[in-house]
């Protein structure tokens, strides 16, 4: 009875020791080996030291000396000057959002950043807090850019100048400091003063410049159908000119032409030339005038008009 009572124990104390191999086995196993998923890179280290930088695959390691770091390479997004609350709203955060411009007026401008990881080695080894870092260079080019433009720029037209300057800025700061992180996207979601009294104002501003450019339209059209009549009616002018203008030169060449043709009709005949120019002028001048003949001394003028 205490042989089997030992032999017993013993079972079990062998039992326990197997199963306990076995999980270690296990657990060995199951350490070495690790899946890399699609949008995904793992970094190897063995003793603090990068032993290599996997892709999307199975691998394996040397179980407890090697450690596998998963690193997530998908686009993030994040807003800058704003948060999204538990209900959807955006809510202004004062401190990033508010900014001065150059022309001393301060404007509540929203950013949308997307980003993803470039350099995942970079990313976990480089800095401490990647993602922190970048939210700040994001503020320091969004202010260091904004205040190059007019609160009138920043609200209305120079929204896409503004976000192309501030990505390019961006851009060439995460490649001189190297935290692992690129800028996929920047745009602009909002551009508003900060006090209602100040967007009643540039309310107005904004209706006056959409008036004058509906005034400066009905101009551009007005003078796009005055400008074609004006100028057929001057081409009409120019062409009544020019046909009046050739028919007095050709009226003063015919008259210099008959005065030419008497002139060299008055040298050969100078005397018959006189008396047919006399007859001719006579001829226009008498059927007008009231011709009485007298011998200068009779009394009693007889007109001819009788006989």
């Amino acid at each position: 009875m205490f042989s089997f009572s030992l032999l017993n124990e013993r079972l079990h104390k062998y039992l326990v020791i197997f199963v306990l191999v076995i999980f270690a086995v296990t657990a060995t196993i199951l350490d070495g080996f690790y899946i890399v998923g699609e949008q995904e890179q793992a970094v190897i280290t063995m003793f603090g030291n990068i032993v290599r930088t996997d892709t999307a695959g199975l691998y394996f390691k040397i179980p407890y000396l090697q450690k596998c770091h998963i690193v997530d390479m998908t686009t993030h997004g994040t807003g800058i000057g704003y948060t999204v609350a538990g209900n959807g709203q955006n809510i202004t955060l004062d401190d990033e959002g508010i900014m001065i411009t150059s022309d001393f007026n301060l404007v509540n401008v929203d950013f949308y950043l997307e980003y993803k990881v470039s350099d995942p080695i970079a990313y976990l080894y480089q800095t401490s807090a990647p993602e922190d870092i970048l939210r700040s260079m994001v503020l320091a080019c969004i202010r260091s850019t904004v205040v190059n433009f007019t609160v009138d720029d920043v609200i209305t037209t120079g929204k896409s100048r503004i976000q192309t300057e501030v990505k390019d800025a961006l851009s060439a700061m995460l490649q001189e400091y190297r935290i692992g992180l690129q800028c996929v996207n920047l745009t602009v979601q909002d551009a508003a003063p900060p006090t209602a009294e100040i967007v009643q104002a540039f309310k107005e501003v904004e209706t006056a410049k959409q008036g004058k450019e509906t005034t400066i339209n009905g101009a551009k059209k007005y003078q796009s159908e005055q400008l074609p009549l004006a100028e057929a009616q001057a081409d009409q002018i120019l062409q009544k000119a020019e046909a009046v203008k050739q028919s007095r030169v050709a009226e003063a060449q015919g008259q210099t032409a008959r005065f030419s043709n008497m002139y060299n009709e008055y040298r050969a005949y100078p005397l018959i030339t006189r008396q047919r120019l006399f007859y001719e002028t006579m001829e226009e001048v008498l059927p007008g005038l009231k011709v009485i003949i007298t011998d200068g001394k009779t009394q009693q003028l007889m007109p001819l008009e009788k006989f």
